[in-house]
């Protein structure tokens, strides 16, 4: 229940987000209309058709893709003649008559003068913007698709991804019914209700010209990949599922007298369900008692778990001896990471000493009630679930709290300065302040801002080619097979270009033949790097992709600012999977 709390509260914050801006004139249009004729009926349209639109999109295949690209047509074409009837009954009349008759209906419906709004023509334009309508995929949406992605349609995800079109319903509603009495106002005292119906009208076709141009990503792309997400993560942290904390009583006067305040937020779950375990034999919660847990949900390729590492690793050296047990509990996000040769491969690789579960079905990941990666959460010597932390940073706070459960279970641990450990490359911390770039998936699940001149066509070779992206776009260039997950390059010489605003660039990069190994070359702006190559590229922009695994391509040693990075690899068979940055 409080889960589909929050993804209602994700919803409604939508409406302060840029990426809302695209829909804006078609949902304003029935401002100043009967409530329950018009606006309830276009919100309702809009927002059943997202949530199956949104449920496609997570678990389809290329079906899915094309025939929402056949609905975005459609309804660009319904939104057209809607504008042009608001503007002008007589030039809809040249359209043929059935078109005419549906325009004329859908001018009725947005108020001509005179006509009673019908709920079949709202609900057919909610219809319609509902196709069109993709809002930003922040913390509360990500984790609902992310969910899907993982564990299928099911009722659980239709029901998060309809609280999450009835929240933004739910504000477009109210703003709706304030421009309403705003439209009503200038009526009465100005008499030109004539000409606001043709201002809306202009609207709407404006709206439908930069859907249809793709101006709109371009643009969203620079101003909205902060938006809402700091409000949305707040929500997230303040309303997540937790099981009722429950009282605890100390063993003895010593126990009380060291006992933390931490809450204690539930029984810890069994870590029965590991596909494989790595550097130790299977752990049970039994083998557990009287030790303090540091649970980390990670998984190999995701940067922010990467940057997190070092802090994990220092701690599990530096309590090892005082009764921390640190156990990472290894979630795949990409098929990829479900093979435990590579995942052991990673594990060398990142110097990773501490007893690491393989959890390819997502038992301990369901078990725990978990949504992120990475994801920290404290067990005490009792097996309670005293403190939890989701994402990078708060560093400090996490290790105080090991050092309160450490001497609550009678370690001899005194606080003192907090682990600083020195990591170099992707481990190295990012650099927030000058970060406009966001995570960008290549394959077409869950691609944003594709900038090549031809349309993705998914799952079948096709020919591609790229000019100059705007901020944040990005596109292929040569031969390529691009699927849910990932790009394939089928020839040689393709590349991929991205124009980004960060200190760091990285893509998730795999040879897709039996680990033969593709050189690729790197330049930004059109040159090598020089002194801004990333930890797996050298000066001259050369490097191999020897396993698939996450690649630092750029750190700029300078000045942040916006550059065009081009990667153009030697051979074919290499696999794209996604963009971070830092």
């Amino acid at each position: 229940m409080t889960f589909l709390v929050i993804a209602y509260l994700g919803g409604a914050l939508t409406i302060l987000s840029p990426c809302i801006l695209p829909i804006l004139p078609f949902v304003f249009a029935r401002a100043g209309q009967p409530f329950l004729r018009s606006t309830l009926s276009l919100l309702t349209g809009m927002a059943a058709t997202f949530c199956a639109v949104a449920t496609l999109a997570a678990v389809g295949g290329n079906w899915a893709i094309s025939a929402n690209e056949y609905g975005r047509l459609a309804a660009l074409a319904l939104l057209a003649v809607f504008g042009v009837g608001l503007i002008s009954p007589r030039a809809a009349s040249i359209i043929t008559r059935p078109v005419v008759e549906l325009g004329n209906r859908l001018a009725n419906a947005a108020g001509k003068p005179g006509s009673v709004p019908t709920i079949a023509g709202s609900l057919i334009l909610g219809i319609a913007t509902g196709l069109l309508w993709a809002p930003c995929a922040g913390p509360i949406l990500g984790l609902v698709l992310t969910g899907a992605a993982l564990k299928g349609a099911n009722l659980e995800t239709s029901l998060l991804l309809a609280a999450y079109a009835a929240g933004a319903a739910t504000s477009l509603a109210g703003a709706i019914l304030v421009g309403g009495r705003v439209f009503a106002g200038m009526k009465q005292s100005l008499g030109f209700s004539e000409r606001i119906r043709q201002v809306l009208g202009a609207a709407v076709l404006a709206g439908v010209t930069v859907i249809a141009l793709g101006l709109d990503t371009g643009f969203l792309s620079q101003i909205s990949y902060a938006s809402t997400a700091s409000f949305e993560q707040q929500v997230l942290d303040r309303l997540r599922t937790t099981k009722a904390p429950e009282a605890a009583t100390a063993a003895g006067a010593s126990a009380a007298a060291a006992r933390s305040e931490l809450p204690v937020e539930g029984k810890a779950p069994s870590l029965d369900g590991a596909n494989e375990w790595l550097n130790s034999p299977p752990l049970t919660r039994e083998q557990l008692r009287g030790k303090v847990v540091l649970v980390d949900f990670w998984t190999y390729s995701c940067i922010n778990c990467i940057r997190t590492i070092p802090y994990v690793r220092a701690w599990a050296d530096k309590y090892r001896d005082q009764g921390l047990v640190v156990i990472g509990v290894h979630a795949p996000e990409f098929a990829f990471e479900k093979k435990i040769d590579n995942v052991r491969q990673a594990v060398a690789g990142f110097k990773i000493d501490y007893p690491v579960a393989i959890d390819n079905d997502y038992k301990i990941w369901r078990a725990f009630d978990n949504s992120y990666w990475p994801a920290h959460y404290l067990i005490d010597a009792k097996g309670q679930i005293r403190y939890h932390h989701f994402g990078e940073g708060n560093y400090r706070q996490t290790e105080e709290a090991i050092q309160d459960l450490l001497r609550e279970a009678g370690s001899s641990a005194s606080s003192s300065a907090p682990v600083s450990p020195e990591a170099t490359g992707a481990e190295a911390g990012a650099d927030i302040g000058h970060m406009r770039s966001g995570e960008t998936y290549i394959g077409y699940r869950q691609a944003e801002n594709f900038a090549s001149n031809e349309a993705v066509r998914a799952d079948t070779p096709r020919d591609y080619s790229v000019t100059t992206p705007s901020l944040n776009e990005w596109g292929l260039s040569g031969t390529w097979t691009v699927g849910a997950e990932a790009a394939t390059l089928d020839a040689a010489d393709g590349g991929i270009t991205y124009r980004f605003s960060a200190r760091d660039l990285h893509l998730v990069l795999g040879p897709a033949n039996a680990g033969k190994p593709v050189r690729f070359q790197v330049t930004i702006d059109g040159h090598p790097p020089g002194a801004d190559h990333g930890a797996d590229t050298d000066a001259e922009g050369n490097g191999v992709v020897t396993s698939t695994r996450l690649y630092q391509l750029v750190r700029q040693s300078g000045t942040v600012e916006a550059r065009t990075f081009a990667i153009r690899f030697l051979d074919p068979g290499v696999q794209a999977y996604a963009f971070t940055f830092g």
